[in-house]
């Protein structure tokens, strides 16, 4: 124990010492001593002891005490007292009421070995949690910033910073691939994230997310700094390409040239911090077949289809510009629909051709068998504009008769029968949905149609939590790049023109709906736990 003035005094300056170390408050250090003396004497006077330490801050005098609890009979001398013995006690007892607490002084004791240990690891504990929270406070702010720090060392392939009072890592998926670092090294990195741990690290750093691309043009043209220029959207692939879309907020400007800087200073700034990755620069545009086109260079498009409801873009080029729109593995074209965030399909003037001649004739058959119309009528709807029945059902008679060949009467009767097929398909498909089993649930659920829930009836989804479990890319599609080839992976639901943002939107109403009925049957604390991580997974 400390009786000497000299170990008080002692006392103080290590708790002042660590304090301008770790950068903490000396209150919270001595409240941590307080708790890990408070730790060993209750070890010392007994468990069923309620043990209280207070540490003067001027002399370093260092009082223990039984925490008693004030009440008319006591039963318990380890933890009540009277009020008698409370005021013999100490005379500002006086004051006190039976349910209040009192201070009882223990005597001073020395440390046995074990009791010192203890002391030491609750101490030690505390001032580290300290630590960690005046880590957080200092970087929380610090979130989608560039930070930049020394190389301490490398654990399992990720980077340890140090980044001056605190430590930072680089997890390996997060760094330029076949970048070499090593200790001792300056590096940049976007902070990622910054967030409470029990353990290890809190601050997340990266240098392959495309966000660090955009903080270091950021950095390097001040036009972007001063908010003349917007940069839109970027996509990477880490170490070897990239493209980042620019829009110019002062059309005096020309945005491109700005980023790119006199002789390429400004863009070969970023490209040497980012290890060689070539970076393409792309001037944005409400017009998204324009901005598809820059996005693909080097390769020359020839036209583009939009189709903005579905967000999907038919992107059409000459045979010899097919590869370079594609690239190398399907870099070119999967990072322009990253940065457009359209589905972009790439085919030659032949396949354009042939893709539509394949759908006038599907949708002349389709008006042919279920209208039974001749060729020569249902050619000419398709050419009028018509895709569907559902299209001849809505219409009205004045715009029917406006296309040469169709007088009023024959627009009346494919109005008429375009009615009849609707309402017998519709009987059809309910009959459908009946025999494949959908559940109530899955088929009340807003905004999924007939024909929706019978193709997911066929895939073996007959719940709302069947249905609640897929992703928004199972829903409307995606590619991917197997063995170097560009494969389309066809959605359930593909076929509906639902665009992703409207698939996430069902799939997350779907999950609200779950979460509530769980919560309804089972409490709200037994299942949000593993409500989450069931579909966390989902919306990685």
């Amino acid at each position: 124990m400390l009786n000497r003035r000299a170990d008080k005094q002692e006392l103080l300056k290590i708790v002042e010492a660590v304090g301008l170390e770790k950068s903490i408050d000396k209150e919270l250090i001595i409240n941590a001593m307080e708790s890990g003396i408070a730790k060993a004497a209750k070890s010392k006077f007994g468990s069923e002891n309620e043990i209280k330490v207070l540490i003067d801050r001027e002399s370093g005098d260092i009082g223990i005490f039984r925490i008693l609890t004030i009440v008319e009979k006591p039963e318990n001398s380890n933890l009540e007292i009277s009020l008698d013995k409370a005021i013999e006690l100490n005379e500002t007892n006086k004051e006190k009421k039976i349910g209040d607490e009192v201070l009882q002084p223990l005597p001073s004791l020395d440390f046995g070995r074990i009791a010192a240990q203890t002391a030491k690891q609750v101490i030690s504990f505390n001032v580290r949690e300290a630590e960690r929270e005046r880590q957080f406070q200092e970087f929380k702010d610090k979130k989608d910033t560039i930070v930049s720090g020394i190389v301490k060392r490398l654990e399992f392939g990720n980077v340890i910073v140090d980044l001056g009072r605190t430590e930072s890592i680089i997890q390996k998926n997060e760094m330029i691939p076949r970048e070499n670092i090593k200790a001792g090294d300056r590096v940049k990195a976007y902070c990622l994230d910054v967030r409470r741990e029990p353990k290890g690290q809190q601050i997340f750093l990266s240098r392959a997310h495309p966000k660090f691309m955009e903080k270091l043009f950021v950095q390097e043209v001040p036009e972007i700094y001063d908010g003349l220029i917007e940069i839109k959207s970027s996509a990477r692939d880490p170490g070897s390409r990239a493209k980042i879309c620019v829009k110019a907020i002062d059309t005096s400007l020309d945005p491109v040239g700005a980023c790119v800087g006199m002789r390429g200073s400004r863009v070969q700034a970023v490209v040497n911090e980012l290890q060689g990755e070539k970076i393409d620069i792309v001037n944005w545009s409400e017009d998204p077949a324009l901005v598809v086109s820059n996005a693909l260079s080097p390769a020359e498009v020839q036209r583009v289809n939009v189709d903005n409801e579905a967000k999907k873009l038919d992107v059409i080029l000459t045979e010899e510009n097919l590869s370079k729109a594609i690239g190398r593995r399907g870099q070119n074209v999967r990072l322009a629909t990253k940065l457009l965030n359209y589905e972009i399909n790439i085919m030659t003037d032949q396949e354009d051709s042939e893709k539509r001649q394949i759908e006038f004739k599907e949708k002349t058959e389709n008006f042919m068998k279920n209208l039974e119309l001749d060729e020569t009528l249902g050619q000419l709807l398709v050419a009028e504009g018509f895709s569907s029945i559902d299209d001849i059902k809505d219409c009205k008679i004045e715009s029917l008769t406006k296309i040469e060949g169709i007088e009023e009467d024959t627009a009346k009767e494919l109005i008429e029968r375009a009615d009849e097929f609707y309402k017998k398909d519709q009987m059809e498909i309910n009959n459908k949905i009946k025999a494949l089993g959908l559940e109530n649930e899955l088929i009340n659920h807003t905004g999924l149609t007939p024909g929706m829930l019978v193709t997911l009836g066929e895939q073996s989804i007959l719940k709302l939590s069947d249905f609640a479990d897929l992703s928004s890319d199972e829903l409307t599609g995606a590619y991917d790049v197997i063995k170097g080839e560009r494969i389309k992976i066809k959605g359930y639901l593909e076929d509906f023109a639902l665009s992703k943002k409207e698939a996430d939107e069902l799939i997350m109403s779907a999950r609200e709906k779950i979460y509530k009925d769980w919560e309804m049957r089972y409490g709200k604390e037994k299942i949000k736990v593993n409500y989450f991580r069931k579909f966390e997974k989902n919306n990685k």
